[in-house]
């Protein structure tokens, strides 16, 4: 596998929250001649250095360790764990190959140790912070940062009737939003997954740079695109035990605070949900709950649910024409080597026998990042063609 060197060091597979460009650089703390203090930077071995063969070289900064180790923590990189070496001045290395594409959370071992490497780019997933890096997809450069027309991303705050909190939102809005007054736009509610939180679209999933991408090749309609942090509760900790009161605070408080103050065209068919694992089954849960808000709804890596012996949606589901009508787009993905797919596979399959206007997408992959980029990228394409 052969990379151009402009993919392997494009800005969009190094941002992060901690830096846009990589900063691999340490402060030597010195003396000039006459004895006052002075700094002078010196260079630090990168965390993760993809080669433009495919390789991944680590490096992990552990003076008077016995041992260290880095292992992914599933996907194509696996859980092994591979064994560094000591290369001088207390770094260590290990070059591993066969590293599938896409976004790859891991972790090191120190001594036995779970440690983070301050040499890697830190992000907040499995609930805590953790190191990432990105192996370039050589089919692909959707996500990738282009020479195109830039959307911006904005942090806006509104206050929860629902959990008692004031919370704060993502919103992304297109190109040229700013220029044209006059302009009105469908808006998408889009959640991250178990573990991660709001900034994970942004940080992980980099869906401004491909609604950017999208929107210079004409594939997809203008939209506003909103990101909630899926955890939400009332005050006394009340909600459902696996997607708590989300459904409650975007229907009562996040959906009135985006019309407010967002040029959107405030009306269900021109506006959707969705969302990946957790997220998903909060969508379908919001989606299926409140129709009166919503006509579109997509899950990426969740299961699609018709009767679970909690949620019921067999009356919902029940005559394809009535629910053709009330909804444009229901849209179900998963990775291929995911244990979901099958069986969404199958239940959509029997959907659409039905008559149900349904789209099942599977893509090569596991649960992560690069399955759940290319389900938004495939959904987007399709969202509010309908209107």
């Amino acid at each position: 596998m052969n990379m151009k060197k402009e993919i392997v060091e494009n800005q969009a597979l190094h941002a992060h929250a901690l830096f846009f460009d990589p900063v691999d650089r340490d402060l030597i703390f010195d003396t000039d001649p006459e004895g006052r203090p002075m700094g002078r930077y010196s260079k630090k071995y990168p965390g993760v250095q993809v080669l433009e063969n495919g390789d991944a070289v680590f490096h992990f900064y552990a003076p008077g360790a016995k041992s260290v180790q880095v292992a992914g923590i599933g996907g194509t990189m696996g859980t092994d764990r591979y064994d560094m070496k000591p290369c001088g001045d207390g770094y260590w290395s290990v070059t591993v190959s066969g590293i599938g594409p896409g976004f790859h959370y891991h972790d090191y071992y120190v001594d036995g140790n779970r440690s983070c490497n301050d040499l890697t780019p830190l992000g907040y997933g499995c609930f805590r912070a953790i190191n990432f890096f990105e192996m370039p997809d050589i089919h692909s450069d959707f996500y990738l940062l282009q020479d195109v027309p830039h959307g911006t991303i904005r942090m806006d705050y509104y206050e929860s009737t629902v959990t008692g909190r004031m919370r704060n939102c993502f919103v992304y809005t297109p190109p040229g939003y700013e220029d044209h007054p006059e302009k009105r736009y469908p808006v998408l509610y889009l959640q991250h997954g178990g573990g991660e939180d709001e900034t994970g679209w942004i940080w992980q999933g980099k869906i401004n740079y491909i609604m950017d991408n999208l929107l210079a090749s004409g594939q997809c309609r203008e939209m506003i695109i909103v990101m909630n942090c899926g955890y939400a509760t009332g005050p006394d900790g009340s909600g459902h035990p696996a997607r708590g009161r989300i459904d409650e605070v975007l229907v009562r408080d996040a959906i009135p605070f985006i019309d407010r103050k967002y040029r959107t065209v405030a009306d269900r068919r021109f506006r959707a949900m969705a969302g990946l694992s957790m997220g998903g089954f909060q969508t379908e849960a919001t989606v299926f709950h409140y129709p009166e808000y919503f006509a579109s709804l997509g899950l990426f890596s969740a299961n699609f649910i018709v009767s679970d012996g909690e949620d019921d949606y067999t009356s919902l589901l029940a005559d394809p024409e009535k629910f053709n009508a009330k909804f444009d787009l229901l849209f179900v993905s998963s990775g291929d080597r995911e244990p979901m797919c099958e069986k969404n596979t199958e239940v959509l399959g029997k959907l659409r026998q039905k008559g149900i206007d349904c789209i099942m997408y599977a893509t090569p992959g596991y649960h992560e990042w690069q399955v759940w980029r290319y389900s938004a990228l495939e959904f987007l394409k399709r969202l509010f063609r309908c209107v």
